[in-house]
């Protein structure tokens, strides 16, 4: 009964006191600081969108440089349909270049970085050290050997050649992206495939493939966006005829003695709404891919 009395009545700990608060007027000033350094920002990066897209829209005598900022005078739709009719084969031997490309290198990588990474054999860290020479070595510096290696092969020039080049080149980044993504693939799981009696391309298809999803997403938007920004190849292994977009703007911003600003801007908003849409629509699935690697399945 006493020990109970003196429970009662032993003094109970202060409650603590309200956490301490940040200054509502310091938090405001930081955060919109914040803001003002984004919009500072946004509006620098869609500073040459907004004079592509008003000059593009301009007539021939009222796109000159000492107007860009301003606004057309008389709107008009001319230099979109005169570009659209000097881009559209070009764009399309574009995706018939990009397309095919970004798959079979996104492919090629997939499974040069399964073997590299979850199936070792003797000099593997050496293959892979040789096939990443392949990214630092700059293209100028082999432009014409590689163009009697082409020329040897008889491979024809335009749409094949470049395909060919785009998956070449492209396989040592393929190769490391996805040598990284399989490093991080949980060890039990191939050893599961290998128990049940799997080969190493059986392990691949039906393990291995389906959790590599991410890492495909982001080597395929790379790959496509490397192949259509391409001119470097396209100026040497095609020509205005069979050539992509990006010869066919070159040539629509230097066909003629008058420059005409408004048509060779619209060409440009052409020749990147492509890789614009690829990254509107598949942008969060891009930072998701490089982000992911640490639980599969």
């Amino acid at each position: 009964m006493t020990a109970a009395t003196n429970v009662l009545a032993s003094p109970r700990p202060a409650p603590a006191g309200p956490p301490p608060r940040v200054s509502r007027s310091r938090y405001s000033l930081a955060r919109t600081l914040k803001y003002a350094g984004l919009i500072f920002f946004l509006v620098v990066v869609l500073i040459p969108v907004y004079v592509l897209l008003v000059t593009s829209f301009k007539g021939t005598g009222d796109a000159d440089p000492s107007r860009a900022w301003a606004l057309p005078q008389l709107w008009t739709l001319d230099n979109w349909a005169t570009a659209w009719t000097a881009l559209s084969p070009a764009i399309l031997r574009s995706l018939a270049i990009v397309v095919p490309s970004s798959i079979i290198s996104a492919f090629l990588g997939s499974l040069n970085g399964f073997v590299l990474a979850r199936w070792s054999f003797r000099g593997a860290d050496l293959v892979f050290t040789l096939i990443l020479f392949g990214m630092f070595i700059p293209y100028q510096a082999v432009m014409i050997p590689l163009n009697q290696l082409v020329l040897n092969l008889g491979v024809p020039t335009g749409v094949p050649t470049l395909i060919m080049l785009h998956v070449v080149y492209g396989i040592p980044i393929t190769t490391l992206i996805f040598r990284n993504y399989y490093m991080t693939v949980p060890h039990e799981l191939i050893e599961a495939g290998r128990v049940d009696g799997a080969g190493m391309l059986r392990t691949y298809w039906s393990i291995v493939l389906p959790i590599s999803i991410p890492s495909f997403v982001v080597v395929l938007i790379w790959q496509f966006t490397s192949a259509w920004n391409d001119f470097l190849f396209a100026v040497f292994f095609s020509s205005s005829q069979n050539g992509p977009v990006t010869v066919a703007l070159n040539n629509l911003a230097n066909g003629a003695l008058l420059q005409n600003y408004g048509v060779s801007m619209a060409g440009a908003l052409f020749a990147s709404l492509p890789t614009l849409l690829v990254y509107i629509v598949l942008g969060k699935y891009f930072v998701g891919g490089l982000m992911s690697g640490s639980v599969k399945g």
